[in-house]
């Protein structure tokens, strides 16, 4: 996938050495320009004219398997990912490229050193921001996903600020039994984004690879 001057890929195994830390460098502001899309409750109706893909975006992942799994899963699906600093890992970490494998060297990555930096980003692209909550109300399936949705998923062990949730467009939950709490976020990830990407009419039709 090429680069542009807002996004990265994960650099392939042998260039590993040359970076001290994960995702250290702050992306550069969108120059797409588009209006802001408004806050909508799952009743609305989505955007026909709007195209862009569903975006999988992690606040200060700390635990390196689900990040490579989740990595891995925007790459078979086709979807970008953006991570908001700091992580708790260096991109070295060998339990972040096992979980991940080959698949890091297909998948366009932003990063962004700051929440703060993350949100100005997301409101000049447009985009809504809708967080993955076990204190949400409103269950992710009936929610009405737009395509270019950003879904954030929280940190494993502390889930996102309320400065977070206050800023964030719409939050949905997975509904569990009780009294389990929560899923391994990139479980609640994949379930996610694939209900998105199937109400986007994004899923490819076809045979798939040998």
């Amino acid at each position: 996938m090429p680069l542009d001057e807002r996004r990265d890929v994960i650099p392939a195994k042998n260039d590993l050495e040359k970076m001290p830390s994960a995702f250290a460098a702050e992306a550069a502001p969108s120059t797409q320009s588009a209006s802001t899309l408004p806050p909508q409750t799952h009743a609305r109706q989505r955007d026909a004219s709007v195209t862009t893909a569903p975006m999988l975006v992690l606040y200060q992942p700390d635990i390196p398997q689900n990040c490579g799994t989740m990595l891995r899963l925007c790459a078979c699906l086709g979807i970008d990912a953006a991570i908001i600093e700091p992580a708790g890992f260096p991109v070295s970490d060998r339990n972040f490229r096992r979980a991940g494998m080959d698949y890091l060297d297909h998948v366009s990555v932003t990063r962004h050193v700051s929440f703060t930096a993350f949100r100005d980003w997301q409101t000049a692209s447009g985009r809504r921001l809708v967080l993955l909550s076990t204190q949400a109300a409103l269950p992710y399936t009936e929610f009405c996903f737009q395509p270019g949705d950003i879904l954030l998923v929280g940190r494993e062990s502390a889930g996102v600020p309320e400065t977070v949730h206050a800023q964030a467009d719409a939050s949905i939950r997975i509904p569990m039994q009780p009294p389990m709490r929560s899923l391994n976020v990139a479980v609640a990830a994949a379930m996610v984004l694939g209900e998105a990407l199937r109400q986007c009419g994004r899923f490819q039709t076809g045979d798939a690879p040998p």
